[in-house]
């Protein structure tokens, strides 16, 4: 559906006006998505940014600094939210035994089977994007890039 159709709007200030509102509106809808996806495993789309990362840090731990840096959601507080997996048994933290002020944080054979779990969805995430062809989501990525670039 038209972005026009959608918000009820009929005319915009410019065409890059446009693409910005049908940015933030693609994007509304992709994390609405996803969010309704995850609320069945009891996390937040944070919560599952973070449980990706240190996915892809394991077997070794992570600080939070660097799952900081790695965040989607930069405003996000790391820190809160590894809270919150530690208390679902989802990741460990332990104080590094070289530096007394970094904590290490590694995700539990909970986490990982959660993710696993997950991952059986990723065919209908990618679903919603399946109208557009590989080379539209390719020319999309690099455009995307290049906007930011």
């Amino acid at each position: 559906m038209k972005l026009e159709e959608e918000i009820s709007q009929k005319s915009f200030k410019s065409d890059y006006h446009k693409a910005t509102i049908n940015l933030i509106y693609t994007y509304n809808w992709l994390v609405n998505y996803q969010i309704d996806l995850l609320k069945p495993y009891d996390i937040t789309l944070q919560q599952f940014n973070i449980l990706r990362i240190l996915r892809g840090q394991f077997p070794n731990p992570t600080s939070i600094k660097i799952i900081k840096d790695r965040m989607l959601d930069k405003m996000s507080d790391a820190s809160r939210i590894v809270e919150k997996l530690r208390l679902k048994n989802l990741v460990d933290r332990k104080v590094c035994p070289h530096e007394r002020r970094k904590v290490d944080v590694l995700i539990t054979q909970s986490g990982l089977d959660l993710l696993k779990e997950i991952d059986n969805h990723d065919d209908e995430v990618i679903a919603k994007i399946s109208s557009l062809s590989e080379t539209e989501v390719m020319q999309l990525n690099e455009l995307l890039d290049k906007m930011r670039g």
